[in-house]
């Protein structure tokens, strides 16, 4: 067992950062993700990793400081909430342009605009539809605890290093405030510069004789060689629709009503569950982890057994678009959440779903 710890979502964030050998973070403080650069500060990772901390002197420069580190090939990351993650949208569409790994968390708030500091699931759209400008996809991973929190970042940095793609832990400000046990993963050292050079030969470490230049951009002025690249890209992101689903089934086996949920949401769905199936409604939950690839198939493989979804949201419904993508006009799928941080609860989703579903 790995030591264990009561961790805020947050600090477990910036723990794992250490852990997992990142060589820079580069952000800017916002409520409520700030304690993850204040945790990184009182640990001063430069003395027991190497690990370069930098406050920003803004969301814009923190995102383009990623960029270009990412470009070395390092492990680099950043963290912000809603309104931070907006203004990196530039700088997410370039690096996922030049192909380039990293990892971003998103401690959701909720919006629009500079909105409320209370926990939110309306970045969905943000997050799984690419913010910012051109065809691009962001690997999204959405924890559920603050274990998770942990976890999913030597995780997501597997996987952006596997696809060279940038990685968003999408959170929200629930679980990066709350406080959980954690066990913590034993310290990862940071890769050496020869290291770097043999697993990213795509990397911008120096120009030896034996090869070109690396050159990293996502500048193609001719539209031919533009659309090579955006079909390299689209062929990239099927691969990962093909291998990286993940999800959770809960009480599934002998379901007749299925909630969808991630997140915070799907947390609070446990307890509706319970809740239901004492009143003898066969309730369960399909929880995905990766909400870009979604769980298409996992949904689509349980609807002849189903008769309705309930797709639980902490907000005006964005998920469900992509739910009932997934359902076609099989069965009905619906749509519950709560608007501007206000967190539902287990007796408000069951009463949606005897009334949107069950009763509609």
């Amino acid at each position: 067992m790995g030591e264990l710890k009561l961790m805020k979502g947050n600090e477990a964030i910036a723990e794992a950062a250490i852990r997992a050998g990142v060589d820079a973070y580069f952000g800017y403080p916002i409520t409520p993700q700030s304690e993850v650069i204040e945790y990184l500060s009182s640990q001063k990772p430069e003395e027991r990793t190497g690990m370069v901390l930098l406050q920003a002197e803004s969301e814009v420069a923190s995102i383009n400081m990623v960029y270009g580190a990412a470009g070395s090939g390092k492990k680099v990351m950043t963290t912000s909430s809603s309104p931070g993650i907006s203004l990196m949208q530039e700088g997410l569409s370039y690096i996922a342009g030049a192909e380039l790994p990293c990892v971003v968390a998103n401690v959701v708030r909720g919006g629009p605009g500079l909105g409320t500091i209370q926990p939110s699931q309306a970045d969905y759209f943000q997050a799984t539809k690419g913010g910012g400008h051109g065809d691009y996809k962001l690997i999204v991973l959405a924890p559920a605890s603050v274990q998770e929190m942990a976890d999913f970042i030597p995780l997501a940095f597997d996987l952006a290093f596997k696809y060279r793609n940038p990685a968003l832990i999408l959170s929200d400000g629930m679980i990066g405030q709350m406080m959980e046990k954690v066990e913590l993963f034993d310290q990862v050292p940071r890769r050496t510069e020869e290291e770097i050079k043999k697993t990213c030969p795509w990397a911008t470490t120096g120009k030896p004789k034996t090869r070109e230049r690396n050159i990293i951009t996502s500048l193609y002025l001719d539209p031919g060689t533009q659309e090579q690249h955006n079909y390299k890209l689209q062929k990239k992101y099927r691969k990962m629709e093909e291998d990286e689903i993940r999800y959770e089934k809960i009480e599934c086996d002998d379901a007749e009503y299925l909630f969808v949920a991630y997140g915070s949401s799907a947390r609070i769905a446990q307890k509706a569950i319970q809740l239901g199936r004492k009143k003898g409604m066969k309730i369960g939950l399909l929880r995905p982890i990766t909400l870009y690839p979604f769980p298409v198939p996992q949904i689509r493989e349980m609807i002849p057994r189903l008769k309705g979804i309930l797709s639980v949201e902490m907000s005006a419904g964005q998920m469900i678009e992509d739910v009932r993508l997934a359902v076609g006009d099989k069965i009905p799928a619906e749509h519950f959440g709560r608007l501007g941080g206000i967190i539902h609860s287990p007796t408000e989703i069951l009463e949606a779903l005897e009334q949107k579903i069950i009763g509609g």
